[in-house]
């Protein structure tokens, strides 16, 4: 069996290989543009092993290496930089380091998202951007409300507002300004219906989207997005694996007996802990066992460190809604215990 260790950059990758079988091995740099990557695979005997860094743009390298019969696996690449000590970084290097892993069997291999799955989470992704989008706009008109003395704050969007805010005596280029802003503000409301539109047909279509909706608070975005996030969750036995996987628990620092706890460690994915500060915040008010514990968190901790604890009992509330898969109120029955504080 052939193995390759990949240190792959998006313009080509540095290789290492090595057959088994023989222990024939070698180095070789393939220029993407060239098309050496897809010579070099093609005629490589099948299946191979490839390995790489998780990086960004090599989804079409996986997916073009996997179509040509080889196995690839992806690592975590900081846990791949961690377990080489030297001091000495260079392509060759990390080609031959990922090989030696591959070897010995060290590999840190993670979950993978399937084409599909891929393409739904750019769905999510191109909503949130645009939302992102549309606030900033929606901020510089009220700027321009501001500066010619109309204070409106969330009633400016109202027909009557935005009426006040289109006759308001302005220069010419702060007219263009303007007009050309509440034109892009129509277009990005009519694109986001669009693609709220579709978030809820695809949630509608998955069964699991569907169990985590019946929380209070989780609608089609934040119930898709930890479905499509989270993967297989049976890759986690516990859920502080889950807190921990979303950068939810607080840093440590301990040493020597003494317990040293920071802010959370925010490693993992912000797109998904956002969304369920979001949620949380719905859930609050709409869940009364929710809202007493939180309630209670807030009488010994800030407002925001009860926020982001409510939004980690919510994301383990809703992995083991999947892993048992049990609809809410249930799953509320079944956890709620005076030894289950928001904060453990």
């Amino acid at each position: 069996m052939i193995m390759v260790g990949c240190d792959f950059h998006p313009g080509w990758q540095q290789i290492a290989w090595l057959d088994t079988d023989t222990g024939a091995n070698g180095l070789k740099k393939l220029i993407h543009s060239l098309g050496e990557a897809e010579s070099f695979y093609r005629e490589l005997p099948r299946p191979a092993l490839v390995g790489l860094e998780s990086t960004g743009n090599s989804h079409w390298f996986v997916d073009m290496v996997a179509a040509l019969g080889h196995e690839v696996w992806v690592g975590d690449a900081a846990q791949v930089r961690a377990s080489c000590v030297r001091r000495q970084k260079t392509d060759k290097r990390d080609a031959k380091h990922i090989l030696n892993l591959l070897v010995e069997g060290r590999f840190p291999r993670i979950w993978v998202p399937t084409k599909d799955e891929r393409d739904q989470r750019q769905l999510l992704i191109h909503r949130c951007r645009l939302v992102a989008m549309r606030i900033r706009v929606k901020n510089e008109l009220q700027h321009l409300a501001l500066d010619q003395g109309l204070q409106k704050n969330t009633r400016l969007w109202s027909r009557a507002g935005l009426d006040q805010l289109r006759q308001l005596p302005l220069k010419p280029w702060a007219g263009r300004r303007r007009d050309d802003l509440l034109g892009l503000r129509k277009v990005l409301d009519e694109q986001i219906r669009l693609l709220d539109r579709a978030v809820a047909e695809a949630a509608q279509g998955n069964h699991q989207a569907r169990l985590l909706m019946t929380q209070p608070g989780v609608g089609p975005v934040t119930s898709l997005a930890f479905v499509l996030i989270l993967g297989d969750v049976t890759r986690f036995h516990r859920g502080k694996q889950v807190a921990s996987y979303l950068g939810l628990i607080p840093r440590e620092f301990s040493s020597g007996g003494e317990q040293r706890l920071g802010p959370i460690s925010k490693q993992g994915n912000q797109f998904l802990r956002t969304l369920l500060v979001e949620a949380t915040r719905t859930a609050v008010r709409l869940d009364p066992d929710f809202r007493k514990q939180y309630e209670h968190c807030c009488c010994r901790r800030p407002s925001a460190v009860a926020t982001v604890a409510a939004a980690r009992k919510l994301a383990i509330r809703l992995y083991w809604m999947l892993r048992t898969n049990t609809p809410y109120p249930e799953i509320a029955r079944h956890e709620g215990s005076p030894r289950d504080p928001l904060i453990e």
